[in-house]
């Protein structure tokens, strides 16, 4: 009987120790579909022991046949579990993969690491058998008490592992979330237990450090599954879009294709799963992990469209110096196996070195950006031509193009119109020393692919605000008003300009640009009164007459001074203050800086400080200056083709001063008021109201304008007089 009781304990049972469900089974009593065959290894665990001592044994003692009972258990979590190991262990299905029409199952991986621990723990339970069995067999007089405390180790270790097993099974725990069920269940008071449990959790990490390694080494996601806690995002209807969009001459001569797909893949192509993230892995750590991967990418897999071109050989092959050197690679690998070599995980641990393969990557991916792909001279170029710091070409530009901006743009030439005076303004002001002229182009957006009168202009423009939500984008006061630069970015630099950043810098554009117009409206108009005031002057002084000043214009070109006051304040202000200070300050943080993400950190918040310091985020602000700006454009008209005596244009002029007036001082009072003057978005606003004030002029009109508005209440006593 003991022979067969130590084949019941590896799972055999026979005739003194059936399983009570084969026999149910064999006898038709009952179909067994609560229970598997001992032979069907993809059959599931079972909650109930079957295993009994058989019915006609009826010498047995209650106390033996309790002891035998216990024992039983025993063998029937052994042979549980092994069906479950074999389960998990069953690679059946890699071959059926090449059958295309055969429905593949596939098993978890982490569940198959799991299962590799609990054939440890049997392996375990198996030699303890055996050395009882030699044991037996060395003892003339064997006795159940040998067989109880040969295996008492086990009652406390193979129950809760089998209950764990079921609530896998029954659950289907993978990836993430099987990691935190096992940490959960490794905080036990068994320490036997515990340190089966943190085996297998041991287990389960060795495959989480083998999809890290071939995220973080070599940039591949192995994960066929969908366990791991990086996954691929649905992005391949967006590539398939920009497939479609793309003409296949452009694909083939410039790479825009290839280009643009990896620009999903940086910005959108991958992803942190929060349902697989474990919980003791913080999501900030992960973010880490995403990037370090993407960056190993970007560095093993350099574009041949990107500025690296001139390192590829006519094969297309990268012939250019290593951009993640050998050394480094195989740091990253060193470090991630010192983990995978730690019996237990300890966090600190593993966030310090996540950290550091972090600075590896972003290091190299700085030297990528800013060395390799003059990261500086090209921010550089978009401060030159998105920001305006090249005010001659821009000056030469306008005036070029004044005569064809006077008139409505025609939707279908509009673009190549402007063509012309944009070239011949680069002649004349840049000429060849400018390498990066080339990568520019004009764009009327909002023109090129509609037929919309102008009367229609400004409701498309507010329709098409580019994801914009932080920018308030104001009516434009002519067609002409949605003139857009457009830039050519080679690969890697579109880590940095995306069509957020790029859509960010022509909306500064786009207020800059309508600012030098409408200061060269207020010069050119000017200009052109003066010549008609000097011809009337000298016709009077032919005549023997007096001048007027009401006859003369005084109060309308008063007007147009303190219009010009205001718009050439503004311009120094956004160009002096804001442009050149941060630019100067984004120069300084790109060279101390030796990491990406403090590069790209550091860009973000340049334009942030561009775009809140010119108030282009506030939209009373943005308001005020856009009516400011149309009262402006009303004025240059009125002086360039309207007779300033007339009592009609008069009245016209007066209803302007008035309302430029108002407009003036409420600008006025809005940025001289605590919440803008006192914070620190804007640190040299006070220097723009001293120039704007200097004379206290703004303050005492401003001051007049509220009385006017808010006259004081009578007293009580003029009341009851």
């Amino acid at each position: 009987m003991l022979h067969e009781l130590l084949l019941a304990l590896v799972g055999c049972t026979g005739d003194v120790f059936i399983d009570a469900d084969e026999e149910d089974r064999r006898l038709g009593f009952k179909d067994g579909s609560r229970h598997y065959a001992q032979d069907d290894p993809d059959g599931a665990s079972s909650d109930e022991c079957t295993f009994r001592i058989a019915p006609d044994l009826q010498f047995l003692r209650p106390s033996e046949r309790e002891i035998l009972e216990r024992l039983l258990r025993l063998g029937f979590y052994y042979r549980e579990l092994d069906r479950f190991a074999l389960k998990s262990r069953n690679l059946s299905w890699i071959g059926a993969l090449q059958d295309s029409k055969a429905v593949v199952q596939q098993h978890s991986v982490y569940q198959r690491a799991v299962a590799n621990g609990v054939t440890e723990v049997l392996a375990k339970y198996r030699s303890a058998v055996l050395t009882l069995e030699k044991n037996i067999l060395a003892d003339p007089l064997p006795v159940l008490a040998i067989v109880t405390q040969c295996l008492k180790q086990f009652d406390l270790l193979l129950p809760p592992l089998h209950a764990l097993v079921r609530e896998v099974e029954s659950k289907k725990l993978r990836g993430g979330k099987l990691l935190n069920f096992l940490h959960e269940r490794s905080h036990c008071g068994i320490p036997e237990l515990q340190t089966w449990i943190q085996r297998l959790l041991w287990q389960a990490h060795q495959v989480m450090y083998r999809q890290l390694s071939g995220w973080m080494v070599y940039g591949l996601l192995q994960d066929q599954n969908q366990e791991f806690f990086i996954s691929r995002t649905q992005d391949e209807q967006a590539k398939a879009d920009i497939d479609a969009s793309e003409p296949p001459a452009n694909k083939s001569k410039s790479g825009r294709g290839t280009e643009d797909a990896n620009m999903i893949d940086w910005h959108t192509g991958y992803c942190v799963r929060l349902d697989m993230l474990p919980d003791y892995i913080q999501l900030p750590v992960a973010e880490s992990i995403l990037f370090v991967g993407k960056a190993v990418r970007v560095l093993r897999n350099p574009s041949a469209s990107s500025s690296l071109t001139k390192q590829y050989s006519f094969s297309g092959a990268y012939e250019g110096p290593e951009l993640l050197p050998k050394e480094e690679a195989e740091k990253i690998g060193s470090l991630l196996r010192e983990l995978q070599e730690r019996p237990l995980f300890h966090k600190l641990s593993f966030e310090r070195s996540i950290d550091s393969i972090r600075t590896i990557a972003a290091t190299h991916l700085w030297k990528l950006v800013v060395v390799h792909a003059d990261l500086v001279g090209h921010l550089k170029a978009f401060k030159d031509y998105f920001l305006l710091a090249k005010g001659d070409f821009f000056q030469c530009f306008l005036e070029e193009s004044r005569s064809l901006m006077k008139l409505p743009p025609r939707p279908s030439t509009a673009e190549a119109d402007l063509k012309a005076p944009f070239q011949q303004a680069a002649v004349k002001t840049i000429g060849d020393e400018d390498k990066y002229f080339s990568r520019v182009t004009l764009r009327m957006p909002l023109l090129a692919n509609s037929g919309l009168p102008p009367s229609q202009m400004e409701v498309k423009q507010r329709s098409s605000i580019d994801a914009l939500s932080d920018i308030a984008v104001g009516p434009s006061y002519d067609g002409w008003d949605g003139i857009a630069l457009e830039y050519s970015i080679d690969w890697p630099l579109q880590l940095l300009f995306n069509r957020e950043v790029l859509a960010k810098y022509s909306k500064v554009f786009q207020y800059l640009l309508r600012l030098k117009r409408i200061q060269l409206e207020l010069e050119k108009s000017w200009a052109k009164a003066m010549q008609r005031d000097r011809r009337e002057s000298r016709g009077r002084q032919k005549n023997h007459k007096k001048d007027d000043p009401k006859v003369s214009g005084m109060p309308t070109w008063r007007l147009r001074q303190h219009m010009a006051y205001l718009i050439t304040n503004l311009q120094f202000y956004i160009q002096v203050d804001v442009i050149e200070s941060q630019w100067n300050l984004l120069q300084e943080r790109v060279q101390a800086s030796k990491d990406f993400t403090e590069l790209a950190r550091f860009h973000q918040e340049y334009l942030s400080a561009l775009i809140s310091q010119s108030f282009l985020d506030i939209g009373s602000v943005s308001r005020i200056l856009d009516s400011i700006i149309k009262l402006c454009l009303q004025l240059c008209r009125i002086m360039e083709h309207q007779d300033a005596t007339s009592s009609s244009t008069a009245a016209e002029l007066d209803q302007i001063t008035e309302e430029f007036n108002k407009k003036s001082n409420s600008l006025y009072t809005i940025l001289r008021s605590s919440k803008l003057a006192g914070s620190q978005r804007a640190p040299f606003l006070r220097q723009f109201l001293l120039r704007l004030n200097y004379n206290s002029f703004f303050e005492s009109t401003a001051r007049g304008a509220l009385n006017v508005i808010r006259p004081r209440l009578p007293s009580a006593s003029t009341t009851l007089h």
